[in-house]
């Protein structure tokens, strides 16, 4: 059965204009050199496990008072038994938000056309080409993939928005407008700031993130874009 490593009872930023709940999930495929959760990627043994059981015990606690339940990670579409988690959340009545890096379609796509998911939240790491998505993701990326999920989400049988972590070093301002020149989505791209608390390459703890003003100016225009 999936390990679940984390659980956040209520969230008001993690589901757009929602209050949820939030599971993390372990383990991921990318190596992204601003990656905060990376503990969770590679050792989380660290964490006690919960079980769905308990999940679901707490959750009925929350009834009336959040509107769903976020799935993130880690990536969530690496675990084979992903549907029956989402499954046993629904059947008590809540709505599911998946976060993903889009590398897994054909989940994707299954979870999609099965309306097992209200709200998909795709982060898409770089422009669609090889060099910079590498660079962003540390590793090789199949970006027909990419592409196939972004296809996926737009086709528009569920909620979405992309979001880009923008960082310092890695994205450039060009960077950040080829990617909105390829995804046309308008207001469903949407920029985050880089944390340089704890990123996987600590090279980067030296960084400063993007002034927010600027980041916000950024998206904005952008977000025109479509």
């Amino acid at each position: 059965m999936i390990d679940i490593k984390g659980f956040l009872e209520t969230s008001f930023v993690d589901w757009p204009g929602e209050i949820c709940s939030v599971l993390f999930l372990p383990y991921c495929n990318l190596r992204c050199p601003y990656c905060h959760n990376h503990s969770l990627v590679f050792h989380p043994e660290q964490f006690a496990s919960i079980s769905i059981r308990e999940i679901l015990d707490r959750l009925s606690a929350f009834k009336g008072w959040i509107d769903g339940v976020c799935i993130t990670g880690g990536e969530p579409t690496l675990h084979a038994n992903l549907s029956v988690l989402i499954r046993a959340i629904r059947q008590m009545g809540f709505r599911v938000k998946l976060d993903t890096n889009g590398t897994h379609p054909k989940v994707l796509k299954r979870l999609v056309e099965k309306r097992e998911v209200d709200y998909v939240a795709m982060d898409v790491k770089a422009p669609l080409d090889p060099m910079h998505y590498r660079r962003a993701t540390g590793t090789t990326v199949e970006l027909d993939h990419i592409a196939e999920s972004i296809e996926v989400l737009k086709r528009g049988s569920v909620e979405y928005h992309f979001r880009l972590t923008v960082v310092p070093g890695i994205h450039k301002t060009e960077d950040v407008q080829a990617l909105a020149g390829q995804l046309r989505v308008g207001k469903r791209l949407v920029l985050q700031n880089f944390n340089p608390e704890d990123p996987l390459d600590p090279t980067l703890k030296g960084l400063f993130p993007f002034d927010p003003k600027l980041l916000r100016e950024m998206e904005r225009e952008v977000q025109g874009m479509s």
